[in-house]
């Protein structure tokens, strides 16, 4: 999107609702508020419900009105990813076509059996690097998945790895062969994978700057080289600090974290203050509404991260 020939500045807030925001959430959806409104751009809200085997009914819309307490109202009507799987399967096609995906068969118990062989092991929280096993057909099996062919692509760009540069964290560097291996696309089955729908969608709604949590840090790789096969533009990236829990671990839905307190606009205003506060931005002293507060923050987050 263009305004008299510039390309509009266009931030957007993708919560999977698979629980309530909590406290993390609310970070990551003040920063990319502000960055957008910093920068004079647009703002979206994605509800990423692509993942309807985890995704829960009727959180979409508890996330939304989440938002709007906090004064956080997406400049378009929401996008709900459910709605756009056929975009998804002509990315999927293009890729298919120009020999970047293909069938995989294999279960995990033997991409840890295959990776075992190797002298290589897979940690809990840590990823299980895809060994190629199908990469050159599936030798009778049934296909589970479709992959990346993340090598081979990889080796057609000549760079060894792919770098991108966090306007926080600074210049990154991935080799996403080494470190991920041939990532899954779709299951079979199921739903299409999060690094393929968020792709498509950043790219379908002109999403120049992607701010969110520091634990989505290391998906950025993966998505840039899904948009250079696909050839589509990379957007800016800014990470954000994590809000941890009592045990020293990253808040989430996972481990229980809860919805924080949108009762009465006070409660709200006090939830936006303590997320303001991870993100290094002072208390808005003077605010008696979080659309005030928004406000006030606006020109401190350009001094802090532009």
């Amino acid at each position: 999107m263009t305004t008299s020939g510039r390309a509009v500045r266009t931030g957007r807030f993708a919560p999977s609702p698979t629980g309530p925001l909590h406290s993390g959430s609310l970070v990551a959806a003040l920063a990319s508020w502000l960055d957008a409104r910093a920068q004079g751009g647009r703002w979206l809200v994605r509800v990423e419900d692509g993942d309807t085997e985890r995704c829960l009914p009727g959180l979409g819309k508890a996330i939304l009105e989440q938002l709007a307490a906090c004064a956080l109202v997406s400049d378009e009507p929401p996008v709900w990813q459910t709605q756009r799987l056929p975009a998804y399967g002509v990315a999927f096609d293009r890729l298919v076509a120009a020999g970047l995906a293909y069938p995989c068969g294999c279960s995990r118990a033997e991409i840890d059996a295959a990776l075992a062989q190797q002298g290589a092991s897979h940690t809990r929280h840590g990823e299980r690097v895809y060994p190629g096993t199908c990469r050159d057909g599936l030798r009778g099996k049934t296909a589970r998945a479709w992959r990346f062919a993340t090598a081979r692509f990889e080796e057609a760009q000549g760079t060894g790895g792919t770098a991108w540069t966090d306007r926080r964290l600074g210049p990154q560097w991935q080799d996403v062969s080494h470190d991920v291996g041939d990532f899954v696309l779709r299951r079979a089955d199921g739903p299409w994978a999060y690094q393929l729908r968020v792709v498509v969608d950043d790219a379908e709604q002109h999403i120049t700057d992607v701010v969110r949590g520091e634990d989505l840090t290391d998906n950025t790789a993966r998505q840039v080289l899904l948009q250079l096969a696909l050839g589509l533009p990379t957007p800016r990236y800014l990470h954000t600090p994590l809000v941890l829990g009592d045990d020293g671990e990253k808040l989430s839905k996972q481990r229980g974290a809860v919805s924080f307190d949108t009762s009465t606009p006070q409660a709200a205003l006090a939830e936006l203050h303590k997320a303001a506060g991870v993100l290094g931005l002072p208390p808005a002293k003077r605010a008696t509404s979080p659309a005030d507060a928004l406000t006030t923050w606006i020109p401190q987050w350009t001094a802090l991260y532009n």
